[in-house]
């Protein structure tokens, strides 16, 4: 099984040779990851991409430490990169 970092920089790379695959990636972010990475992204689970740009900073905080056993389960089952 793939770790949560690799998934990512798989979608991060191919975001970056293919502007049809980030353009989709930005339309529909959880459809096209669920995708090309042949997995099911829960339906409570939401997935938001965000397009840096030479003006723009993005920070992602980590999550409230009081998760879910929904967001366990999902950690657990290597569907979350963030946690």
């Amino acid at each position: 099984m793939r770790s949560g970092d690799e998934m990512l920089k798989q979608i991060v790379d191919k975001s970056a040779l293919d502007a049809d695959f980030r353009q989709q990636l930005l339309a529909d972010p959880k459809a096209t990851i669920s995708e090309e990475l042949g997995i099911t992204i829960p339906d409570s689970m939401n997935v938001v991409v965000h397009e840096s740009d030479m003006q723009t900073v993005h920070l992602a905080l980590p999550p409230d430490p009081n998760i879910t056993e929904e967001q366990l389960e999902a950690v657990s089952a290597g569907l979350c990169c963030c946690w």
